[in-house]
């Protein structure tokens, strides 16, 4: 027995990174999935090596592409029980050297992409009785950061958003909440540009984490599995941190 048996989800972002542990640990735990992402390729493969789980193309920021991902998991699977609102960007600049194209791609994806999500799958959500979204924001939804401005602004934004969803998607039986991730490796994480940004940094990172380690997405899909479950039936506009206590140390 799983703890997602009988659950279909929905989880964008999830062709690599944390997206595609969410994919692996929700199918471990008897889930049906479908995920989303641009990365065509590295979906298709992950779709292929995986079983219960389908691949569709999917631009966050174009509702098109989630009508067509909802559809499509509807048709398949005659219901849709959980989101995973995942996929995001980062990028590290700073606001005077950011361009404003480059400031409203990262907002359009981050926070925009998550409402579109919320408001593409409340129909099938309520035909289906319910359900639970999880939207991934990031510690850096509670502290800003020097070159990090916009992806700080759309990260605190999702606090806003899951809170708002969850008092307005309550009445049926659809729950909100946020997770808040910090000092977990993953591709993203190490972009190059981010890499070089935060390098004379990361010991002081990692020192100041309470648990004395970067944390892996494994530990990122345990609390998102839990989130999707009928465990955490009466949690809705909970914000809920999974950094190694990194975010203790703020004021």
């Amino acid at each position: 027995m799983g703890r997602l048996d009988g659950k279909v989800a929905l989880i964008t972002g999830g062709a690599r990174g944390m997206g595609k542990s969410h994919v692996r640990r929700f199918v471990d735990e008897g889930a049906t999935v479908v995920f989303g992402d641009v990365l065509d390729e590295d979906g298709a493969k992950l779709a292929a090596d995986t079983d219960n789980a389908t691949y569709v193309h999917l631009d966050v920021t174009e509702p098109a592409d989630w009508e067509n991902a909802v559809q499509e998991t509807l048709n398949a699977h005659g219901a849709l029980h959980v989101l995973v609102n995942n996929a995001g960007i980062m990028r590290h600049n700073t606001i005077e050297n950011m361009s404003l194209d480059e400031c409203r791609r990262i907002i359009e994806v981050n926070l925009i992409g998550q409402w579109l999500g919320i408001k593409s799958v409340t129909p099938a959500m309520r035909d289906s009785g319910g359900g639970s979204v999880i939207n991934v924001s990031s510690t850096e939804g509670f502290n800003g950061a020097a070159g990090m401005s916009a992806y700080s602004a759309s990260k605190f934004g999702i606090r806003g958003l899951t809170k708002s969803a969850a008092r307005e998607l309550g009445q049926y039986g659809i729950r909100v909440n946020s997770i808040h991730p910090g000092g977990i490796i993953t591709a993203m994480s190490m972009q190059q540009d981010i890499v070089e940004a935060t390098a004379d940094r990361a010991q002081a990172i990692v020192d100041g984490i309470p648990l004395q380690r970067l944390g892996n997405t494994k530990e990122v899909s345990g609390l998102v599995a839990f989130l999707a479950s009928d465990d955490s039936s009466y949690c809705t506009g909970s914000e809920v941190l999974v950094d190694g206590g990194f975010t203790t140390g703020f004021s």
